[in-house]
């Protein structure tokens, strides 16, 4: 995927309808409401519950007397749902459900001249495609990382090369079948994993952007999950419940975020390890939006310009696995300069990072939209 930091055609075809946010966006920052309600992906938002050691909320509650409450989401289309739904401040959003935020006139752009360290923000995601149109940022740039390769390494001695391991039918290292000891993740964005195994191993299909589909781009993807589909032994939505299946049931291989792998290195009952393989991956860059009719807009903008301090940037990114979007905050010892490596920080370039497929993809082609992904995910899940 490009990494430019312009707004692309693909992007404009989504967004040049919506109009801009109802809500005025703040000049100046005021007394805190007493609370921010954000809704995140599993592991972004730590008080010491779990691990003491992992904290970067009790201090910023003391500090500015808003108190964080927080809704985990284990998808993209459930935070879409429940920032529609209303009543929240902020959501981590990331590159699938961002733009269909900022369409939806769900978010309102951020006034980033109240946002005292966007410039310690990595350039590459400043202005990045998915929360920025027409030079109007609507969020602020949080953790980003890859859809990474999950494996039991008592299985398999040496990484695995190819996610052939999760998507066609073959023998381990360990001589077993991987049929019923692979997952994949639950949800219509997975089709781009499919379309990116594809732009290596069919490349006569002529897939450039796994979230650029044209229909028989498409049909070739959904063709190839509709196979993986009788070797899964289930798919994820939840990373606890993942944790659970490669602990005790079997799953010796799955597209995993490093949430996870974290979690089972720390539970000690298996080995695991996690890896990136020659196709590349899927990835997240994720950003906090904050909503149109945020019931707390003083306190959302507290916690945006905290968003982005050591200890909520390299917590976060130690604690889950992920990369800070402020590099500098590789440096802090809970997470160090060999964290981030251990993280995948040189992976930038062979991420492809989710964003909504759109039917006016660019260069006069006409692709898939986002709503027959999920029709196309549903059949396959259906086995229709």
């Amino acid at each position: 995927m490009s990494q430019s930091i312009k707004l692309t055609a693909t992007v404009a075809a989504i967004v040049l309808a919506a109009q801009t946010a109802s809500a005025d966006m703040l000049t100046a920052i005021g007394a805190g409401e007493g609370e921010v309600s954000i809704v995140a992906w599993p592991g972004y938002i730590e008080r010491g519950e779990s691990d003491p050691a992992y904290d970067w909320v009790t201090g910023f509650e003391k500090a500015t007397g808003c108190k964080v409450t927080v809704k985990t989401a284990g998808s993209s289309d459930e935070m879409v749902s429940l920032m529609n739904a209303g009543g929240f401040d902020l959501v981590t959003a990331s590159g699938d459900a961002s733009l269909r935020l900022i369409a939806g006139n769900t978010v309102q752009e951020i006034n980033t001249a109240l946002i005292s360290d966007w410039s310690k923000v990595d350039a590459n995601l400043q202005s990045a495609v998915w929360h920025t149109v027409n030079g109007k940022h609507y969020g602020v740039p949080w953790q980003w990382g890859a859809n990474v390769l999950m494996y039991n390494a008592d299985v398999f001695e040496n990484a695995p090369q190819s996610w052939s391991i999760v998507f066609e039918e073959q023998n381990l290292p360990d001589g077993k079948s991987n049929k019923g000891r692979v997952e994949a993740y639950y949800g219509p964005i997975y089709i781009a994993d499919a379309a990116l195994y594809l732009m290596t191993h069919k490349p006569e299909l002529g897939i450039q952007d796994p979230y650029a589909l044209t229909k028989p781009q498409f049909d070739a993807a959904i063709e190839l999950l509709r196979a993986q589909r009788q070797i899964v032994n289930k798919y994820w939505g939840d990373a606890a419940a993942q944790v659970d299946d490669f602990t005790s049931e079997g799953v010796v291989a799955s597209t995993s975020w490093p949430y996870q792998v974290n979690a089972l290195r720390a539970g000690g009952k298996i080995k695991v390890g996690s890896t990136v393989p020659k196709e590349g991956a899927t990835g997240w860059a994720d950003t906090t939006m904050m909503h149109a009719a945020a019931p707390h807009p003083n306190c959302a903008y507290m916690w945006l310009n905290h968003s982005l301090s050591d200890n909520a940037q390299a917590g976060t990114a130690a604690w889950f696995g992920s990369v800070p979007a402020v590099p500098a905050s590789c440096a802090d010892p809970i997470l160090t300069d060999a964290g981030c490596k251990t993280n995948g920080i040189q992976n930038f370039k062979r991420i492809h990072f989710w964003k909504t497929p759109v039917r006016e993809c660019g260069g006069g082609r006409e692709c898939v939209p986002y709503r027959d992904w999920v029709a196309g995910y549903q059949a396959v899940q259906s086995g229709s």
